[in-house]
């Protein structure tokens, strides 16, 4: 008799759905049929049922945190069943131990952590038995029953169970040393929290700071632009001024000299290029571009849009999840006419049929077998659903995976783009630029989102004439870089390869999915999040005082670098393919961690930090300790504290006293050295860089005792 092991409950009662069964406390028991002659039990972990142990289980010494225990290096990794899952490893445990089990069927997810999680199980409840490998990559009925009649030979996946193991170990020996090595260091210089460090984390912060600082350290610098408005052959357009390919006067009286030339000035068309662009229709997802996707149009966080399409994916209508290829193999090709015809019939696609293309099976864009992983594309399966019967989060994610794959099957989108050259006055140079849609191909299914577009333009030939009827000059100044959304640090990881100068590194975090994986990404996201590294305010990824302190800390180490990381994800990848040693990659981060201990200690000595990251640091507030006194309630006998996004009175609980004051006060954050001299003295030194209507001022802060609140005080 078999036991089946799936990873997650909802998945094990999908697996069992497919067959006559009985449900049971912890597992299900499938009824005699074609596949399972003798029947079978279907039991399942919990996600990671068992989890690496702590440092103190090796060595008691370690569990207290001194720079003396650094590094601690385990000689051998041990596992144990996590503290709130140990009844269904009980369940497991007594079914490997019966007697009538005399095969196991590895069930879990089909990926690399899948493969850890239930060979984890097996080696602590010490299983005999030979085992299979479920591998499919969609939940309906007909996939799982293909896929238990097809079992896999468990040796085909042992080396990505060898690859996870290593990475877990790995990243174990990094997150345990290097994060008490930093928060150690950290609190001599008075940053009392806890900085925690990683292998991917780490370096996606360091990204993330970067562009911080760039925001930051811009100047922002005005320039000005002239607009000319042409009248010529009744026919109205405008251009802008150009010379050598640059629009920006860095002078006003400079661009109003200009405007003032050319205004009322004869005009000729002296050159009119067009230029005709196809767009291919968007390649099928994987789950980064479909996290980046549903972030840009719908902002969701990463990890909202994963576990809606986990969701999905239990429910059998999208395939696999997880996936890092955006193409499919020539067997998912074949599945495709059904597919389309099942949509065809829902209403609210109806308009998008007949399609123009009605086969991509010979299409290399899509269908591509050696560029299809482990698993292929994020596709609707066979098992349509309409959307109207999914909650409305289900239904954007599952429309935008049925419009991928009718864009698929429609032409490219084909458009005109037009450049008008302008000579005013027989000197000033003016562009104008326009674009027509000569064919809608897949546009029809997917319509091009665009707030700003280049306007169209009249027809317009060279060696026209006319005049200049109005000129305006425009002001407008330089911008920072962008910040990322939330969406874009998808991309940001997946691409992280374009921040390494050594281009043999650069191909291999290309090759390796850059920073994380498809499945880890979002979770390292939300683990920045509850950190306190990064805050995400409107969708808009904003790095704090921690996150530039850890940084700053860490400095040139490696372990703030891409670089690190794609010589990780080398190796490791290689540990997968069966053409690299575990043991010499633990080795080597071994090697990696005790030079990190040593050096870090010696630079430790001469870290300094910028004053303003000093002052907005919010120290932790741990458990016993009570909140730090910044000064005297001015309403109460209180005493004002920082209550996070604000300073707020420690009355408020008690009395309900309203006294608060907000943190950031048009654009500037108000620092706790700023509150306690409002409050011992009644009035800030001066503060700079307040912002209204786009204007900055410097002002000091002060308290009006008759009012009851702070001005502004100049001069």
């Amino acid at each position: 008799m078999q036991l089946i092991i799936a990873e997650k409950p909802d998945q094990a009662r999908t697996l069992a759905s497919v067959f006559k069964n009985k449900k049971a406390q912890g597992y299900i028991e499938i009824l005699p049929n074609e596949i399972f002659p003798d029947g079978a039990f279907m039991t399942w972990a919990i996600g990671h049922l068992c989890e690496l142990v702590p440092p103190e289980k090796y060595n008691p010494e370690w569990k207290k945190w001194t720079l003396a225990t650094l590094p601690m290096i385990p000689s051998q990794f041990q596992y144990q069943v996590s503290k709130d899952k140990p009844k269904q490893f009980s369940v497991i445990k007594k079914f490997i131990n019966d007697p009538r089990i005399t095969e196991i069927i590895h069930a879990g997810d089909a990926g690399r952590e899948g493969e850890l999680i239930i060979r984890n199980i097996l080696r602590l409840t010490k299983a005999k038995q030979p085992m299979k490998r479920l591998w499919i990559s969609s939940l309906t009925p007909m996939a799982i029953k293909e896929g238990f009649r097809n079992l896999r030979d468990e040796t085909e996946t042992k080396n990505l169970y060898f690859e996870a193991y290593t990475r877990a170990c790995s990243d174990w020996i990094v997150g345990m040393n290097a994060s008490r090595l930093y928060s150690i260091l950290l609190k001599e210089k008075g940053f009392s929290d806890v900085f925690s460090v990683g292998r991917v984390q780490t370096p996606t912060l360091a990204l993330i700071v970067k562009r911080e600082l760039e925001i930051e350290q811009f100047v922002s610098e005005p320039f000005w632009e002239v607009i000319g408005e042409f009248f010529i052959n009744g026919k109205k357009y405008k251009g802008k001024w150009e010379v050598d390919g640059d629009s920006r006067i860095k002078k006003a009286d400079m661009a109003a000299k200009i405007a003032q030339f050319c205004n009322g000035k004869p005009a000729e068309i002296t050159d009119v290029k067009r230029e005709k662009k196809e767009y291919h229709p968007p390649m099928l997802y994987n789950l980064s571009a479909l996290q980046a996707e549903t972030n840009r149009l719908y902002k969701f966080p990463p990890k909202k849009t994963l576990d809606i399409l986990q969701g999905l994916y239990q429910k059998g209508i999208v395939s696999y999840p997880r996936s890092d290829s955006r193409y499919v193999t020539p067997g998912e090709a074949d599945m495709f006419p059904d597919i389309l015809h099942k949509i065809s019939r829902i209403e609210k696609y109806a308009e998008f049929f007949p399609l123009p293309i009605s086969s991509i099976r010979n299409n290399k864009r899509y269908v591509n077998e050696k560029k299809v992983t482990d698993h292929y594309a994020i596709i609707p399966t066979e098992q349509v659903k309409d959307p109207e019967k999914l909650s409305a989060d289900e239904q954007k994610i599952y429309d935008l995976i049925i419009k991928s794959l009718l864009a698929a099957h429609y032409e490219k989108s084909v458009y005109e783009y037009t450049t008008v050259t302008t000579l005013v006055g027989g000197r000033a140079t003016f562009l104008s630029k326009g674009k027509v849609q000569l064919a809608e191909g897949w546009r029809k299914v997917i319509p091009a989102n665009e707030k700003d577009g280049e306007p169209e333009l009249p027809l317009l030939e060279k060696g026209e004439t006319g005049i200049v009827k109005k000129v305006n000059v425009k002001e407008s100044k330089t911008q920072p870089p962008k910040r990322y959304t939330e969406g874009q640090l998808i991309t940001l990881m997946k691409t992280a390869g374009k921040h390494i100068e050594d281009k043999e590194l650069e191909k291999v975090l290309d090759e390796t999915e850059g920073l994380g994986t498809e499945a880890t990404r979002a979770g390292i996201i939300t683990m920045l999040k509850s950190r306190k590294y990064i805050e995400i305010k409107k969708n808009l990824v904003y790095a704090t005082a921690k996150a530039k302190i850890l940084i700053h800390a860490i400095g040139k180490e490696l372990l703030a670098s891409p670089e690190m990381t794609a010589k990780w994800e080398q190796r490791l990848k290689e540990i997968a393919e069966g053409k690299a040693n575990a043991k010499q990659f633990i080795d080597m981060t071994n090697k990696m961690i005790t030079h990190l201990v040593t050096e870090t200690t010696k630079q430790a000595v001469e870290w300094s930090f910028d004053r303003e990251v000093t002052e907005n640091f919010v120290p932790r507030q741990f458990k016993k300790s009570a909140p730090r006194k910044l000064g005297n309630c001015k309403f109460c006998d209180g005493n004002v504290i920082d209550k996070g996004t604000f300073y707020g009175c420690s009355n408020y609980q008690k009395t309900g006293c309203s006294f608060t004051i907000s943190k950031k006060i048009l654009g500037k954050t108000i620092t706790q050295a700023q509150l306690k001299k409002l409050l011992t003295d009644g009035v800030t030194d001066q503060i700079q860089g307040f912002k209204s209507k786009d204007k900055e001022f410097n002002a000091k802060l002060a308290w009006d005792e008759q009012e009851k609140k702070i001005k502004f005080v100049f001069g």
